[in-house]
């Protein structure tokens, strides 16, 4: 089979999937995470200045330039294994070096990322998370012990993972120096790479839970503005049962307060969604753990369905009541159009009343005027005609009067017939031109 039947982008597609491996880390390690979103429209902002940012980060430390192109890079700085990835609304550093810090979670083990670098940064820090990768002990028991000093026990999480090849531990707080812990307890058998995947699932798992909850914030505000909104909307459907108000201003009302309702749901549309999707990540990477109960201590799932659902429902329960409200407005305004259309049709069907009662009105003026112009130009014309008519009947004996009698009602006669036939010549003149 010849290259010209393969697909332009075959090739492009297969490698976008092993463009991002995971990193190998053998226990001990520490490793450090962070990942920085520009606060407002994230998804559209100017990617070269991320670039920037990680160029400046291999520039101190000796390592190679990265390809401006590139989504992605991995490489050696020191004695770090740094991974950097660009997502639609965020960038992430993860960091990676032998041994543990000389005291357990030691802010100098991020020396690499330095305050003024991150302080330089593009955009704000939303994830920043230390982990310690160890050995398992023999006995599980003192691992516990061990995290007891590190964690706040009403929020510690301790679970087992991937059918207890590994032990996950952390309380999801920030410690002093803004860093999130937690621990990785691998047994020997575990392999660089499958350590190596545990440890880029609690960073996504951390990462996905701040950006998702970031709908949060939105929520509240949103749920301020909707119980300013509903008040506005509810009156203007109970006015639709009041005849006295008008229509017109009643459909001016809905208008503005539909526009308003439309300006929300454009704003939050695409952050709501977003949270949706971060929320279908954080609890894919939570399954994908495999996670079982680790010495009757707090799993993640329930720690979840605890602090972390009840504000996802949040956001859903705020954005389906948005969306109720779009719809309510929608089918206010659909009745209130057809109320206006039946106000209107009734206006109108009261305006041809009227002028059919003119046209009438009209017509039986004209009649009346006819008739008298009857009579005008028959007088007239007898008039004319005995004048020119008396010099013969005197001449025949026959008196004035009689020959004025016996005229008045031919002419009578002929004048009316005369007028018929005008308005029916002209009735018939404008049903040719409306044709």
């Amino acid at each position: 089979m010849g290259p010209a039947t393969e697909h332009p982008l075959r090739y492009a597609l297969v490698n976008e999937l092993h463009a991002r491996p995971s990193p190998r880390i053998k226990a001990p390690a520490t490793c450090v995470f962070v990942a920085f979103k520009e606060p407002r429209d994230a998804a559209n902002r100017d990617r070269s200045l991320d670039m920037a940012h990680l160029t400046e980060l291999t520039q101190r430390h000796g390592g190679p330039r990265p390809d401006p192109e590139d989504s992605h890079f991995q490489g050696q700085l020191g004695r770090y294994q740094l991974k950097w990835e660009s997502h639609t609304e965020f960038v992430t550093y993860m960091a990676t070096t032998p041994g543990l810090p000389i005291r357990p979670f030691d802010p100098s083990a991020a020396a690499i990322f330095s305050q003024e670098w991150q302080l330089n940064a593009p955009g704000k820090r939303v994830a920043a998370v230390m982990v310690q990768v160890e050995p398992l002990p023999d006995d599980p028991a003192e691992a516990l012990e061990r995290i007891s000093d590190w964690f706040t026990r009403d929020s510690l999480t301790a679970v087992w993972v991937l059918e207890e090849a590994a032990m996950i531990a952390g309380d999801f707080r920030i410690d002093a120096d803004g860093w999130m812990r937690f621990a990785l307890f691998v047994r020997p058998g575990v392999g660089d790479g499958r350590t190596g995947r545990l440890v880029h699932r609690i960073v996504e798992l951390e990462t996905y839970r701040a950006m998702s909850m970031l709908g949060l914030g939105r929520a509240r505000g949103l749920s301020h503005r909707l119980n300013e909104l509903e008040p506005r909307l509810s009156a203007i459907v109970d006015g639709m049962t009041d005849d006295s108000r008008p229509a017109d201003d009643l459909l001016h009302d809905l208008l503005s307060v539909s526009a308003e309702l439309e300006a929300e749901a454009v704003q939050h549309s695409f952050r709501f969604g977003a949270t949706a999707a971060y929320e279908a990540i954080v609890t894919d990477r939570i399954s994908a753990l495999r996670e079982t109960r680790f010495l009757g201590r707090q799993m993640l799932t329930e720690f979840m369905r605890r602090r972390y659902q009840p504000a996802m429902r949040t956001v859903k329960s705020n954005e389906s009541r948005m969306k109720t409200m779009v719809e309510r407005a929608a089918r206010a305004g659909e009745l209130l159009g057809t109320r206006v259309d039946v106000e209107r049709s009734a206006q109108n069907q009261e305006l041809l009343e009227r002028m059919d009662r003119r046209a009438d009105l009209q017509l039986r003026l004209q009649h009346t005027v006819e008739g008298l112009s009857v009579v005008a130009i028959s007088y007239y014309a007898v008039g004319l005609l005995s004048y020119a008519l008396y010099p013969l009947a005197e001449t025949v004996g026959i008196e004035k009067s009689y020959l004025i009698a016996a005229m008045t009602p031919i002419a009578v006669l002929i004048v009316w017939w005369a007028m018929r036939r005008v308005r029916k010549s002209l009735h018939h003149a404008d049903r040719t031109a409306d044709l």
